[in-house]
């Protein structure tokens, strides 16, 4: 039986759904608006697909302008809505609701200007991450978070999670990334918050809409910061006789003021699963393995190399394996972005996400390994070890009740450990559904209370992804 509660759906919004459809199909076209039950089935679930809900009716505007339409109708008709990127979320952030209007944003894809003069590009949300880059990586530029989902996840569902990924170490996480944002609340206002400018006056609500998970409004446009890239890249592969050792040698390396652009951990599990995927030329002999990437000038590399490798062997390295052309670089990459799809075809699996100070690494990676054991199953770790932001991949058969259980109190179990640490329950990948029940771990009551209170500033009716990010009990107003 699932530890994970949803809301049962309100009878009176079910009775309702035929009105409900036709007040929609006043307001978009047909081919924006998906109410069959076959092809409503494609929006049940995201990357946490243990969990599923066919929604009531799916909604997927091309404008600004029918976005707010269809929010302004939703919240006269009383009726719930769960926001929708690409759903590559892991944390249960776009499951819908039986009684709730999905409105995703997937025709709402276009990169609308590039600023080279303020490096700057305005994008609609369901613009994927990794088209920014390509579209400006001719010009020497690039957009700095790199989720591994990258080239499927849009920009709209990084910002509601505040994503980060491999190269965040360096350039920050979304919210470092982001300058302004076009928001439609629950009413059908549309904001503009913040801009292409470097910051804005007053109060600093982009920073507030940033990881807010859909809850506060629909993002429909943005304004993100693009970087110039570096002379040049080198990502080298350090091999440890253990993950304590490997964790060991990040703290060191960050302690000692050491910043690299990467810093990746992979465990034995993880990295055979990767290397049996990827043939990047991992090292298969070891226990723990890091991807250190440097970037810069050729002298640059060198030297900042020569640091990290001279702490690496006061840390017992046992490999040092440099990348010596854009190939291996590729694939080295490859198998560090395609871990989770490449797990997936040895197990089923939940992907945790906890941060715990650098300090922290060993003990908790020690640990989180004894947690697991003691359920009987298995871990892969694989994360951002630089800002310690963990992903343990807890594998185990989703067909079996019992060991889904298992896994889950496993991952539960987990996430404490991170709290515990001086850490907290996510790093990027949001609280969603999977850490809502979590909450009161991290947060004391009046913590929570005065969440909720700007939370229901924005959404008075709790109608914006409600099931989420809060535990469902102790709901309170503004």
């Amino acid at each position: 039986m699932s530890a994970i509660a949803f809301p049962q759906p309100d009878p009176g919004i079910l009775a309702r759904r035929e009105e409900i459809i036709a007040g929609l199909t006043a307001i978009l076209p047909a081919d924006c608006l998906v109410t069959s039950e076959d092809e409503r089935r494609a929006f049940e679930t995201d990357a946490l697909t243990a969990y599923r809900r066919i929604p009531l009716a799916v909604a997927l505007p091309r404008t600004t302008a029918e976005t707010a339409a269809v929010l302004r109708f939703c919240r006269e008709a009383g009726v719930n809505v769960v926001p929708r990127g690409a759903g590559t979320s892991l944390s249960g952030g776009a499951i819908p609701q039986e009684d709730a209007i999905v409105i995703g944003m997937s025709k709402m894809n276009r990169i609308l200007d590039v600023n080279y003069a303020n490096r700057t590009v305005r994008v609609q949300a369901g613009v994927t991450n990794l088209s920014i880059s390509d579209a400006v990586s001719p010009d020497g530029f690039f957009y700095a978070p790199d989720p591994s989902s990258q080239l499927a996840c849009t920009i709209g569902g990084n910002i509601g999670m505040n994503s980060g990924g491999a190269h965040c170490l360096k350039y920050g996480v979304t919210t470092n990334n982001v300058l302004g944002v076009t928001l439609v609340t629950i009413d059908g206002e549309i904001i503009e918050i913040g801009g292409e400018a470097m910051d804005a006056a007053g109060l600093d609500l982009l920073g507030l809409i940033v990881g807010s998970e859909g809850q506060l409004g629909i993002v429909t446009e943005a304004v993100v910061r693009i970087l110039r890239a570096a002379e040049g890249a080198r990502p080298v592969l350090f091999g440890f006789d253990s993950s304590e050792e490997a964790g060991a040698c990040v703290a060191a390396i960050i302690g000692a003021g050491v910043v690299p652009v990467a810093m990746e951990f992979m465990d034995k599990p993880a990295i055979h699963i990767c290397e049996a995927f990827a043939k990047a030329g991992y090292p298969l002999d070891v226990e723990a393995m890091l991807i250190i990437e440097v970037e810069g000038s050729a002298m640059e590399m060198e030297a900042e190399l020569q640091r990290i490798v001279e702490i690496a062997q006061q840390h017992g390295v046992r490999v040092v394996k440099e990348s010596r052309s854009a190939l291996e670089t590729a694939l080295i990459w490859k198998g560090r972005k395609s871990a989770f799809g490449a797990t997936g075809r040895v197990a089923d699996y939940i992907c945790m996400d906890g941060t715990v100070p650098t300090s922290q690494l060993s003990y908790v990676l020690k640990r989180t390994g004894e947690i697991v054991a003691s359920y009987g199953l298995r871990v892969a770790n694989v994360f951002h070890a630089g800002d310690g932001n963990m992903h343990p991949l807890i594998l185990y058969n989703v067909n079996d009740p019992a060991e889904q259980e298992k896994a889950e109190a496993a991952g539960m179990d987990i996430l404490r450990l991170c709290v515990e640490a001086g850490g907290c329950l996510t790093g990027e990948h949001g609280v969603g559904i999977e850490k809502r029940d979590l909450m009161r771990e991290q947060f004391t009551q009046a913590d929570l209370e005065q969440q909720m209170r700007v939370r229901a500033t924005f959404d008075p009716q709790w109608l914006l992804n409600p099931a989420k990010v809060f535990p469902l009990d102790g709901r309170v107003t503004a």
